[in-house]
């Protein structure tokens, strides 16, 4: 029997549709990896998990689980990592707060979430949640920089059955606003240190009296170093003049944040939209709001919800609005905006979406229309606006005949403004920011004011080492062109030229690579896929980000069915199976409808790639069989068009599965090098086979009533279960 107390793979438990799915899948893959000695665990990154397991001392013995996310921080340090990683909620403070009452309501003691904390329990809890909250898991895994692109059956099928293309015409009045001063991009300084160093960020008031911010902040030899500011004077400047000119212009008004992933410094921009569109309402009622709880950085729902009682507020707020241009709406039958909810409007999906569809947006009278794209910090917003320009010059892309952007991410360690959140501040007086080394020196100083954000990023030297270095050998195995996305005119990105260059010439392939600023490198990149032709796009992390989501989007219609390797530096391997946003609304489906129409392409492709990883680190000549196998699988998915539809009564998720088994055990009762494990899988294939009317018929008899499966973020297993895998005559095959 094969040993499960340490398990080849990883497979991780997350939440929304992919942990939907996983109930149908996993059993499917634990039986099939078992035949060839493989062993599959999970652990749980869950949102709900993160939370129970951040407060022990609360739960009953039962209730009490282990920290998984610190555990796998472990294992994604050593070589024998090989983790599937699901997609999870970044969690915004709206997530949380829906989390934390789920779980209480389900009789688990966690405590409320303090917006205000004042005593020393409220404040340890709020630090806990704080932990938990936005990126509180990328940053812990990825102990490796990626290598992320379009699988070859996926970009292969793409062309051969285009996605339907939204028009662009050179007269559509889309654009892109970002400040033009005062924001991060305008404010930022970098330095590179030529010695381990200790800093200490000091905020020096008016009066000179001294705030330590932030103390013993360590930092390894060659850190490059990055400190700036945004000035909330010159954000509610940019956005009242984006609000003006967007209403005399008719068009939707709408904004683009990342407040899950940036999870400090983006809600509190957010929070500063909904004071400006609201200022009227702020300017007359903002302590009797303040009073009943209202916090704007969660979004104009919890204010209405929280004002709801209070007519006088209530129409108020109704006058202003006359007052405002129309806005992008999330959900335009149930007057969800923009503004609503920080965590639904995601800039890496909500933009790429507005792209594809020729530049228009929803607004509130249920219709398509141009839209005024605020971005408010400039430091990427051109790669959306170089993106709009060229469309609008040269129509929409043709997905059929569409080059491809592969892109090599710069993500280990916590790089750059990913992981800036422990040093990222509202400034609470008037003075000077100063981030001290120990011997004294003045490594970064910005002279800030009273509400400004203040936050200091970084990137370490071995994984901009290991980042170009994989670029290099990325682009000899493709040949492709390949181009770093750094400009030399912006602080942080001059110290990483500064690595880059000599990299490439000491390895001698200088001349294979070339380097232009973001916005000269989309137009580059959209030149050279229209003609056909492929590209590497070399990154930093929040570009890694954007440009996952905005060339898959384009180029396959979603990002979910992305390959996404992670090369973690220590020699292990983490598979990541794409991107989770339209997550929600799948659940929503499933219970009202019973129907999952969740695509589990990214797991099948990050399935293949974790097993031949596994048979080369462990010398397991069944692993490669399966990884081989799964890919034909994958292809046969693909080729018979046994992917999820999106409407009720059509095959879904599960029954995508029921082919995904039947296909990767035909394959490998088909397969040649191991006739012995031909000779085990040939039953099942057959089984699968000559029962499929049975098994069609069982997952379609599921559909159409609503489904229980015990909660939004934390279900129950059983229920799941119960759901998720319907048909007797399938569970009795697979085992």
């Amino acid at each position: 029997m094969a040993d499960t107390s340490n398990p080849d793979i990883i497979y991780t438990k997350v939440d929304e549709a992919p942990e939907l799915a996983s109930a149908s899948l996993l059993p499917i893959v634990e039986s099939f990896a078992a035949a060839a000695g493989v062993t599959v665990g999970t652990k749980n990154i869950s949102l709900a998990g993160r939370i129970l397991a951040a407060f022990p001392e609360n739960l009953t013995e039962d209730q009490r689980i282990s920290d998984d996310l610190a555990e796998l921080g472990q294992l994604v340090k050593t070589p024998d990592a090989n983790v599937i990683k699901l997609p999870n909620i970044s969690a915004s403070v709206p997530q949380l707060l829906a989390a934390v009452k789920e779980l209480q309501d389900q009789g688990y003691a966690i405590p409320d979430y303090p917006y205000e904390p004042t005593t020393e329990a409220e404040k340890e809890a709020r630090a806990r949640f704080d932990a938990i909250k936005g990126s509180a898991v990328n940053p812990v895994l990825r102990e490796g920089n990626s290598d992320r692109r379009a699988a070859a059956a996926v970009k292969k099928f793409a062309q051969a059955n285009p996605h339907r293309m939204g028009e662009w015409t050179a007269d559509s009045k889309t654009r892109v606003a970002s400040m033009s001063g005062g924001d991060f991009f305008s404010n930022e300084t970098s330095a590179t240190l030529d010695k381990a160093a200790t800093a200490k960020i000091v905020l020096t008031g008016a009066d000179g009296s001294e705030t330590v911010l932030k103390d013993a902040v360590s930092y390894p030899e060659g850190t490059v170093v990055d400190a700036t500011y945004m000035s909330a004077q010159a954000l509610d400047a940019f956005l009242a003049e984006e609000i003006e000119k967007t209403k005399a212009e008719g068009f939707l008004f709408s904004l683009h944040m990342k407040a899950t992933m940036m999870k400090v410094s983006d809600p509190i921009i957010f929070g500063h939209a909904v004071k400006e569109w609201l200022k009227p309402v702020f300017e007359k009622y903002g302590e009797q709001m303040k009073e009943l709880g209202v916090n704007p950085n969660s979004g104009l729902g919890d204010l209405l919800e929280r004002v709801k009682d209070q007519p006088e507020i209530l129409a108020a707020i109704e006058e202003v609005r006359a007052t405002r241009p129309p806005m992008y709406m999330v959900d335009s039958d149930n007057g969800i905006t923009n503004l609503h909810v920080p965590s639904d409007v995601i800039i890496d999906a909500s933009m790429p979406a507005l792209i594809r569809a020729g530049g228009k947006g929803w607004g509130p009278d249920n219709k398509e229309h141009d839209a005024v794209c605020v971005i408010p910090d400039d430091s990427y917003a051109s790669v959306y606006d170089e993106t709009i320009k060229f469309f609008k010059a040269n129509g929409k892309l043709n997905p059929a005949t569409a080059g491809t952007v592969q892109n090599i991410g710069l993500m280990a360690q916590k790089a750059e403004e990913y992981g800036s959140h422990p040093t990222t501040f509202e400034i609470p007086a008037d003075g000077t920011v100063k981030m001290l080394v120990e011997d004294g020196s003045v490594l970064h100083e910005h002279s800030v004011q009273a509400g400004d954000i203040w936050r200091s990023a970084s990137a370490r030297k071995a994984p901009i080492e290991d980042w170009v270095n994989l670029a290099i050998e990325r682009q000899k195995a493709t040949g492709y062109r390949a181009i770093f996305w750094l400009d030399d005119t912006r602080a942080h990105d001059a110290e990483l030229i500064k690595y880059v260059r000599p990299i490439l010439e000491a390895k001698g392939v200088a001349d294979k690579f070339e380097i232009m600023s973001p916005r000269d490198a989309t137009r580059a990149s959209l030149e050279t896929i229209t003609k056909g032709e492929n590209t590497i796009a070399i990154t930093g992390n929040v570009l890694r980000d954007y440009l996952t989501d905005l060339f898959p989007i384009l180029e396959l219609a979603t990002s979910a069915k992305m390959l996404s390797i992670v090369k973690l530096m220590n020699g292990g391997g983490l598979f990541e199976t794409g991107a989770g946003g339209s997550a929600p609304k799948h659940v929503q489906q499933l219970q009202a409808q019973n129907h999952l129409r969740w695509d589990s392409l990214g797991e099948f492709c990050a399935l293949g790639e974790s097993f031949k990883f596994l048979s080369e680190v462990k010398d397991n000549a069944r692993a490669k069989i399966l990884g081989e196998t799964v890919e034909t699988a994958t292809q046969g998915i693909l080729d018979h068009g046994r992917s999820p539809s999106r409407k009720v009564g059509e095959p879904d998720n599960r029954d995508s599965h029921y082919w995904f088994a039947r296909y990767w055990a035909e394959a490998l009762a088909a397969q040649t090098d191991d006739p012995k494990l031909a000779e085990e899988f040939a039953p099942m294939a057959k089984a699968l086979a000559e029962n499929e009317s049975a098994i069609v018929s069982e997952l379609a008899a599921a559909q159409g009533d609503p489904a229980d499966i015990g909660g939004y973020y934390h279900p129950d297993p059983a229920k799941l279960a119960k759901v998720m895998r319907p048909s007797k005559t399938l569970n009795s095959i697979i085992g």
